[in-house]
């Protein structure tokens, strides 16, 4: 069972991805967008650990609805307002419950990924964040590790395709050959969370 401090250590450990990673997501962000993805996630999810540690939420769902909530208010651009309806609908999901299961978590995120497809009118193929959530998210069902992997191969997979939504997508052709930073800052999610779950198992 995982309780609310899992949670926080899954968000402390990918904001420190984030962080880590934060140049590189503005470097894939630079051809095909605005070239702040980087910038704008560390921007918010540095504000997450400090507004989980004010508020001191005791269940899981609401750890992660407070990431939400913190995210949408400090993440420009269409990020914000993704993330944060990917964990707060996850967390809403999840309830008041104390501890939840995995695989009341991966039914949560199921459905945290189905509204961020909602919002953002997506689907995967079209080259967005969905690319690496939903293979993410169904290679839960066989471990935490799998689902890292399969986000990674999500994200990698972007690259020959043509943006459909998303500021990409005023680019056409010109698309094709980047990878997509929203995809790639996806698969940083997912690892963290294998990370956090499956401690000492490596990446692949």
């Amino acid at each position: 069972m995982r309780d609310a401090d899992f949670f926080r250590r899954w968000m402390a450990a990918t904001t420190a991805a984030v962080e880590r990673e934060a140049d590189r997501l503005t470097e894939l962000d630079s051809p095909i967008g605005d070239a702040d993805h980087g910038s704008n996630l560390l921007r918010g999810f540095t504000a997450v650990l400090p507004a989980l540690e004010a508020q001191g939420p005791a269940a899981p769902g609401e750890v992660l609805q407070l990431a939400g909530r913190t995210l949408i208010s400090t993440v420009g651009g269409a990020s914000g307002p993704l993330y944060g309806t990917l964990l707060r609908r996850t967390g809403k999901e999840l309830g008041e419950a104390a501890e939840v299961s995995d695989a009341e978590l991966r039914e949560a995120l199921h459905a945290g990924v189905a509204a961020v497809a909602q919002l953002g009118g997506a689907a995967p193929g079209d080259k967005t964040m969905l690319d690496a959530l939903v293979p993410g998210v169904a290679a839960l069902s066989t471990s935490y590790r799998a689902a890292a992997d399969a986000a990674q191969d999500g994200a990698l997979a972007t690259v020959p395709l043509q943006a459909r939504k998303g500021r990409a997508s005023y680019l056409g052709e010109r698309s094709i050959g980047h990878q997509d930073p929203g995809a790639t800052s996806s698969a940083l999610l997912l690892r963290a969370l294998a990370d956090v779950a499956e401690p000492g198992e490596g990446a692949r």
